[in-house]
This record gives structure tokens, C-alpha cells and sequence, in this order.
């Protein structure tokens, strides 16, 4: 089973609420976001070219990775949306790497909405999200010495740096930050 177990699966509809943003679950419905998001500059920098250049690529993306994590391991990546407007922003959740032990928290926010405290109060209501609901201890997340962006996010939330590690399959080197959820 490893080291994901069976606890940590959600059989319902994932909504969180903070201040000025819902985050809920992804759908093949927001194929045109993600295609959108998949593409831009600090994605395809920091994150990396997923070859997603149509929308039904996009589709079968978050299908097969996104909606599959939901369903294998009980959470996820989820769409950001401005309360507001109804806008979607970006994505944050949770991810199981090969590789981690723990779950990763990772977070992806358009241009344009970056550098306005957004990803960091979706990390946050994940966070507390993973303590109360999934009865998570303690969370990890990784970055590229060079994403100040995603550096300032992590120490925005708490994340304390650990060591420099490398993934499976994976050349590049990651800054491992954990956090525990107590």
C-alpha cells in the first residue's frame, strides 16, 4: 500500500473558502484553464513542459493525473478561484511524488495574478485542510533554488528547508522544505 493509506481517501465534493478565494476540485470543464495555466512562462520554467498544447490535452491531463489523485490517494491538485468574480487564478493541493515519503504541497498561479498573496492563502487553507480533514502531521514541498516566487510562498506559510534532493527519473536538483501540521 506504501505510504499513502487507505485514511486519507475523501469520497466527497472538495470545497474550501477562505477570505477571497475558493479552491475546489478540477474537472475535465476546466480543460481551458489548465491549457491556459500548463503554458504560461513560470509553469513552463519552473515546473516544466508537459506537452499540453490543446485543449483536449489539457482534458486528458487533469483526467488522468489530476482526477486520478483524487480518486487514488484522496487528494489532489485543485483549482483557485477568486471569490469575487468567480475568476480561476491557479491550482494548489497536494501530490504524492515518487520519491517523498510525505505529501508535497504544490501551487501554480497565473501571471497576471501573482505577487497579490493568492497562492499563499491557498497554501494556507490547504494546510489546515491536510491537519483537520486528512489528519496529516506534516507536509513537504520542493523548489528550484531559482523560483524566488515559490521560495517566498513556502516562507510565507511556515516551511522550514531541509536538504537539496533529487527525484526519480528526475536530472535536477530540489530544495525539500516540511512543515509539520500540529
Amino acid at each position: 500500500m506504501g505510504p499513502y493509506s487507505t485514511q486519507y481517501k475523501m469520497k466527497v465534493y472538495f470545497k474550501l473558502e477562505t477570505d477571497r478565494l475558493y479552491v475546489r476540485e478540477l474537472s475535465i470543464l476546466d480543460s481551458d484553464f489548465m491549457l491556459t495555466l500548463m503554458n504560461s512562462p513560470s509553469w513552463l520554467t519552473f515546473i516544466g513542459d508537459r506537452n499540453v498544447r490543446y485543449k483536449s490535452a489539457a482534458s486528458n491531463y487533469i483526467s488522468e493525473k489530476i482526477i486520478s489523485s483524487y480518486r487514488n490517494n484522496g487528494f489532489g491538485l485543485y483549482l483557485v478561484l477568486i471569490k469575487s468574480t468567480k475568476t480561476p487564478i491557479g491550482i494548489c493541493g497536494l501530490v504524492k511524488r515518487d520519491g517523498l515519503l510525505i505529501p508535497d504541497l504544490g501551487f501554480a498561479i497565473l501571471p497576471e495574478f501573482e505577487k497579490k498573496g493568492f497562492a499563499t492563502e491557498a497554501a494556507n487553507a490547504i494546510l489546515f485542510w491536510a491537519k483537520d480533514q486528512l489528519k496529516l502531521t506534516e507536509v513537504c514541498a520542493i523548489t528550484t533554488a531559482i523560483n524566488r516566487k515559490s521560495l517566498q510562498v513556502l516562507e510565507n506559510i511556515g516551511m522550514i528547508y531541509h536538504q537539496i534532493i533529487t527525484l526519480p527519473a528526475d536530472k535536477n536538483n530540489y530544495l525539500l522544505f516540511k512543515k509539520e501540521l500540529n
